[in-house]
C-alpha cells in the first residue's frame, strides 16, 4: 500500500490531464483525440493515478471481452516516474483482467524507450518485434504477460534495442521521395525501400571491415 496514492475511474479533470500528458510525451505515446478519452473512460477504460489527491499518471486499456487486453497508453508524470507508481497501476489493470477471466495483458513499446526495462522488469516477455514509423525508423517492441497458469508458455525473443532517427526521412522528404500524406501501398513500397538500403550499406560496410582485416582477401 503506498500511502496517498490511490487508482480511481472517475475524476473531473481525468479527460484534461490526460489529454495535456500524452501531448506532453508525444514522442513516446500514439495520439489519440481527446473525443476518443472521453468515449474510452464511459467504458471504465481509463485508470486515473492520483497522490495526495491530485493527477499523476494514468492508463488506456482496451476492451475486457477478449482473452487478450491491449494497453493503448500508460503513462506517469515525469517528475514522478518512479517505478513503484507505474506498478501499482498495472497491477490494479491485472487485478481487473483476472476478474474478466481475461488470461494475458499485452502492448507495444519503442525500442528507444526506457520504459522497456520497466516491462521486463514487471514480468512482461518480448514476444515480436514489428516495424514503427518510417518518420522516425523506429522498431516497436511487443510485450505480453500471462495472467493465468498456462500449460503452454509464450514463446518470447530478446527485444529490440537503438535509437531513432528522422534524418533519412527529412533527406528524402526534401527531393520528394516521401512526404506526411503517403499512405497504403505507397508507404508501404517507401518501406521496403528504406529496407533495402539499410541491408545494402550494411553489406557494404561488412566488406570493408574484411578486406581492411586482410582476414579474407585473395
Amino acid at each position: 500500500m503506498i500511502k496517498d496514492f490511490v487508482i480511481v475511474k472517475e475524476h473531473k479533470n481525468i479527460i484534461s490531464y490526460v489529454d495535456k500528458l500524452q501531448k506532453q510525451n508525444s514522442e513516446a505515446l500514439s495520439f489519440y483525440p481527446k473525443c476518443v478519452f472521453e468515449r474510452e473512460q464511459e467504458k471504465g477504460r481509463l485508470y486515473l493515478s492520483l497522490l495526495n489527491n491530485e493527477p499523476c499518471g494514468y492508463m488506456y486499456v482496451g476492451s475486457f471481452r477478449s482473452h487478450t487486453v491491449k494497453v493503448h497508453q500508460v503513462c506517469i508524470d515525469y517528475d514522478l516516474r518512479r517505478r513503484l507508481y507505474g506498478t501499482a497501476l498495472v497491477s490494479t489493470v491485472e487485478d481487473d483482467c483476472l476478474e474478466n477471466h481475461c488470461h494475458a495483458i499485452q502492448l507495444r513499446c519503442g525500442f528507444d524507450l526506457l520504459a522497456n526495462d520497466f516491462w521486463f522488469s514487471s514480468g512482461f516477455k518480448c514476444v515480436e518485434i514489428v516495424d514503427g514509423g518510417v518518420r522516425r525508423n523506429r522498431k516497436i517492441n511487443v510485450w505480453r504477460k500471462q495472467l493465468d497458469n498456462s500449460l503452454f508458455e509464450d514463446l518470447h525473443i530478446e527485444p529490440a534495442k537503438g535509437k531513432t532517427s528522422s534524418t533519412i526521412w527529412k533527406k528524402n522528404k526534401k527531393t520528394g521521395l516521401i512526404s506526411s500524406f503517403h499512405r497504403g501501398k505507397k508507404l508501404a513500397e517507401y518501406r521496403k525501400l528504406i529496407y533495402e538500403e539499410n541491408n545494402n550499406t550494411l553489406q557494404t560496410q561488412r566488406t570493408a571491415t574484411t578486406d581492411s582485416s586482410g582476414d579474407e582477401t585473395i
